[in-house]
């Protein structure tokens, strides 16, 4: 099983929530999980219109996806967030707490104007290694 541990250049800020780097030892498989988005059981968009709704799915989804893999969420290394709006971060930091804890993988949160479809609000990426 890979050794998972935060890491930080002495000369870097090292937030408290927030992972600058993550360093990984020992990797056997590594995973990459293609964007995430909230579906219904019938390959639509689930919680139309409900950021926190659909961010919980997404992360369900990465949960599911990486155990699919043999791994665990705590494998997850590498994050890309994409959101429709800047203004959902505030909701989708305690929500990604949720599932993560204070020990976050590393991650790059990016708005984008549209996800594939429209009502998406937000998308999920992730590589993990086991």
């Amino acid at each position: 099983m890979a050794k998972i541990e935060k890491f930080c250049a002495k000369s870097v800020y090292d937030p408290p929530t927030y992972a600058q780097g993550i360093k990984a030892t020992g990797a056997q498989t590594i995973l990459f999980i293609s964007g995430q988005v909230a579906y219904d059981k019938k390959g639509g968009v689930a919680h139309k219109g409900d950021f926190q709704g659909q961010a919980r799915a997404v992360f369900k989804n990465l949960k599911a996806m990486v155990e699919a893999g043999g791994g665990k969420l705590s494998n997850i290394v590498k994050l890309n967030t994409y959101l429709t709006d800047i203004r959902y971060r505030a909701d989708l930091i305690p929500i990604r707490q949720e599932f993560f804890g204070k020990r976050l993988p590393a991650s790059t949160l990016i708005t984008t104007p549209a996800l594939a479809h429209p009502d998406w609000l937000i998308e999920v990426e992730a590589i993990a290694v086991i």
